[in-house]
């Protein structure tokens, strides 16, 4: 059995603890690959730093999570495109293993302030695959700094339509505690697989729950909740190069929302079959060798004089 983490375990604890005792070994070489980073141009607190995965050789290729999730989202995508791509894999500000401040907006804007300070640090330009909000967050990237996004790859990608629609924070609050109850957190984690009973196990759930133990988890995604969110991501499109993969089986975002999403991208939307709600997980390869076949033809990247290199260290 592994050791606990220990009570009230800070951000790089748990990552550390990661990195040596997930039950899931991707996920295990995927912490270790953590560096943390200083971003002084990130208003909220320019002293805190920011758990980002960097590895493989190559293009850089930023890699953006889902709601409530965290950098191991991608432990099965990376081996799969590590030795062709520099993967970039941050937890967005006040998901995953990031510090929680006080102060600072936890939201959509929040999310893209972390992220344009992050891009300040890397090559460009880069491809962009993001799953899930991921997708709605990588299309506002691609719309708001351009110049550094080459071409993307939605996964099942969420917050295309609508508007954002905030929850009080009393209500907020009440759907969180109940988010972190852990036979719901089981449930989330099943729905999003095409076959639960062959696809989760005991080192699934795990990876899905353990950034629950960062403080402040409840108070940000309550914030989160309370600010609206992403929401009406879809359209104007970007004019970036964009593919999509979506799950047959996806049962978190539903039918009316994938018709909405072959409407929006007509032929550039693509159908997984075997597959739920998180194609990089449940078929890795397929994703990969999308990737691979998006970028074959694409225009070769030109040399960056800006190296990827660790920033700040752990605590």
């Amino acid at each position: 059995m592994s050791p606990s983490p220990g009570p009230s375990p800070s951000p790089t604890t748990l990552v550390a603890w990661a990195a040596r005792f997930l039950q899931d070994l991707d996920g295990r070489a995927l912490a270790a690959q953590v560096q943390w980073w200083e971003l002084p141009s990130l208003e909220a607190s320019p002293s805190l730093q920011w758990p980002v995965a960097v590895t493989g050789q190559g293009p850089p290729l930023l890699l953006l999570h889902g709601f409530d999730s965290s950098f191991l989202e991608f432990r099965r995508l990376a081996p799969l495109l590590s030795s062709a791509f520099t993967l970039v894999i941050p937890d967005l500000y006040g998901f995953g293993f990031t510090p929680r401040p006080a102060i600072g907006a936890i939201g959509a804007d929040g999310v893209m302030a972390h992220l344009e300070a992050l891009l300040d640090r890397l090559p460009s330009p880069l491809g962009v695959i993001g799953a899930s909000m991921g997708g709605a967050v990588a299309l506002e990237l691609a719309r708001r700094r351009p110049e550094y996004v080459e071409r993307l790859l939605l996964l099942d990608p969420a917050g295309l339509s609508g508007v954002a629609r905030p929850l009080p924070p009393p209500l907020a609050g009440l759907g969180v505690r109940f988010l972190s109850l852990p036979w719901v957190r089981r449930g989330l984690c099943r729905s999003a697989y095409a076959d639960p009973a062959t696809s989760v196990g005991l080192p699934e759930e795990e990876v899905a729950s353990l950034h629950l133990q960062c403080p402040g988890w409840a108070e940000s995604l309550s914030r989160f909740a309370s600010s609206g969110g992403f929401a009406g991501c879809g359209e104007p499109l970007p004019p970036q190069p964009i593919s999509v993969l979506w799950g047959e089986q996806d049962r978190v975002l539903g039918p009316r929302l994938r018709r909405e999403a072959k409407t929006l991208f007509a032929e550039r939307f693509v159908a997984v079959p075997n597959c739920g709600h998180l194609p990089h997980l449940d078929q890795p390869t397929l994703v990969r060798d999308h990737w691979f076949q998006l970028t074959a033809s694409a225009p070769a990247f030109p040399p960056s004089p800006v190296p990827l290199q660790p920033h700040g260290s752990p605590e």
